[in-house]
């Protein structure tokens, strides 16, 4: 059971809030809920600008950086569904304020590190915390703005913060590099938890407790078995994929993944329904999201460091420099979400699909001297486009023609799909970059110059990742063609089928 489910799904009432020492300030419990939901999201785009800063600071490697983010996505996106019963078990507010506690004792602990062990712990303690605040967002709008209005305002502000978190992550990131340091992007959740801590006894009343079981059978198994298939990957690129710790990791994978499966079948009330798998288009639709998840993450994360690194771009520079991307992903869900009814929920995952791969082949041909508004610039308009209208129609797709029971399931999977997706993703294409830059480096002219020699070798990893990157993107494509025909809310043009829930606003922004 995940955040819509408890936030009011379609045929069901939310849960009503208890207590009454809390004052009743509608405008105040909105700021708090947004204002938490916008440091959860922040939190991958504001460290990514600053991961050059990260890896001469601490000593990370170029593929052992990726874990900074993998750290966080991977805790974050194996206990959300956790995080979201024990929101139903202890409360909601009690949740929210269990999770951001753990969320800003570890950002501190992460601003302080002196070591890259040190921030990577701090940084999976920040995912476990997220992991426990995040379901509560949209309860908490549910149960204290019970008025139809007032919610659909509540929720259009929700959109809003949850669309724009990527540049307002990517631009504050650079003004704290740029101006403070590396370790401003984690100490500034600090003040920010603190005041939410403050805040959230005065104005949220705590919800109604649901007797419910722990999955935690499930939940460990999960995340520590994604965990491991990320390692691996990363030890491939630095070891080799006959390394022993590299093969231990990858069948410990395995293990692992194949015992969740088993848990979940056998569980009482499992975090993962296996049934919403049954199901020949939402069982695509979770390929799709993963795969776009996949290259969206090592696009930014890659594109961050050719511009800082190579193209001698600042933090506050390469911030601004992904604006105009997280503008059209902005721009494309609107419009997409107008076009919905007359296309479909497929055409609009294929069409975004197809330029989130034009956009991907196009920042393969990059070279150590491409010139942003030239040669940049266009791509990552493309991409935008592509993002803003594929996740439009992936999120019809998954939300669409289910049993009330299942629809918060279905969403709590959406949004563990795009956490785990980014890791996975990110992990498989910094296996690519080592590769390919240890074969660059192999081939390079004697007569190029130290700084020479380093930013091709930087390019061409980064292009060799793109060019798989767009591989995924169009393998989306291909997996569109095995859906059923759908009609434009989502469901197969049948007449025995349910009539669809009305799906959710989409997650733009949250794939940085």
């Amino acid at each position: 059971m995940s955040e819509e489910h408890r936030a009011g799904a379609p045929g069901q009432s939310p849960p009503r809030p208890t207590g009454s020492r809390t004052r009743h300030r509608p405008g105040a419990v909105l700021a708090i809920v947004l204002t938490l939901q916008t440091m959860l999201i922040l939190d991958v785009n504001v460290v990514n600008i600053a991961l050059p800063d990260l890896k001469e600071a601490l000593g990370f490697t170029p593929t052992g950086l990726s874990w900074v983010l993998s750290s966080y996505l991977l805790a974050f996106g194996g206990l959300l569904l956790l995080g979201g019963r024990a929101g139903d078990v202890l409360g909601h507010r009690r949740g929210m304020v269990i999770g951001v506690t753990v969320f800003t004792a570890a950002s501190l602990l992460g601003g302080l590190s002196t070591s890259a062990g040190m921030l990577l712990a701090a940084r999976a303690l920040q995912g476990v915390g997220a992991a426990f605040a995040a379901p509560t967002v949209l309860a908490l709008i549910a149960t204290h703005f019970t008025d139809p209005a007032a919610r659909a305002r509540a929720l259009g502000l929700y959109a809003a913060v949850s669309g724009s978190g990527a540049a307002i992550g990517l631009i504050g990131g650079g003004l704290l590099t740029d101006w403070l340091s590396w370790r401003w992007v984690l100490f500034i959740n600090v003040p920010v938890g603190i005041a939410l801590l403050v805040a959230a006894p005065l104005f949220i009343r705590e919800t109604e407790r649901t007797p419910a079981r722990f999955d935690l059978g499930g939940a460990l198994t999960s995340t520590v078995g994604t965990t491991a298939l990320v390692h691996g990957f990363i030890r491939a690129a630095d070891s080799g994929w006959t390394d022993p710790l590299t093969l231990l990791s990858f069948t410990l994978a395995v293990v692992l993944l194949a015992l969740f499966v088993v848990v979940e079948t056998r569980a009482a009330q499992p975090i993962t329904p296996l049934r919403l798998f049954a199901d020949r288009n939402r069982a695509t639709g979770y390929l799709v999201l993963l795969f776009v998840m996949a290259a969206g993450n090592a696009m930014f994360f890659f594109l961050t460091q050719f511009l800082q690194e190579v193209r001698d771009f600042t933090p506050i520079q390469a911030g601004l420099a992904f604006v105009p991307l997280a503008a059209l992903i902005l721009a494309a869900s609107a419009v997409a979400a107008k076009a919905l009814p007359r296309t479909g929920p497929r055409v609009l995952t294929a069409v975004g699909a197809a330029a989130i791969s034009v956009a991907l082949i196009w920042f393969a041909r990059i070279t150590p001297d491409a010139d942003y508004v030239s040669a940049l610039l266009a791509p990552m308009l493309i991409a935008g486009l592509g993002m803003g209208t594929l996740l439009v129609g992936v999120t019809t797709i998954l939300m669409s023609g289910l049993a009330p029971q299942d629809s918060g399931a279905a969403s709590g999977l959406l949004n563990v799909m795009q956490q785990i997706g980014g890791a996975l993703g990110l992990a498989f294409m910094v296996t690519v970059f080592g590769a390919a830059s240890r074969s660059a480096r192999s081939e390079l002219p004697a007569a190029l110059t130290p700084r020479q020699a380093a930013d091709q070798v930087l390019t061409e990893g980064v292009t060799t990742a793109f060019t798989w990157g767009a591989g995924f993107t169009a393998l989306t494509i291909l997996l569109t063609l095995v859906m059923r025909t759908t009609s434009a809310g989502g469901t197969e043009n049948a007449a025995s089928e349910p009539t669809p829930e009305p799906a959710p606003e989409p997650a733009a922004g949250r794939q940085g």
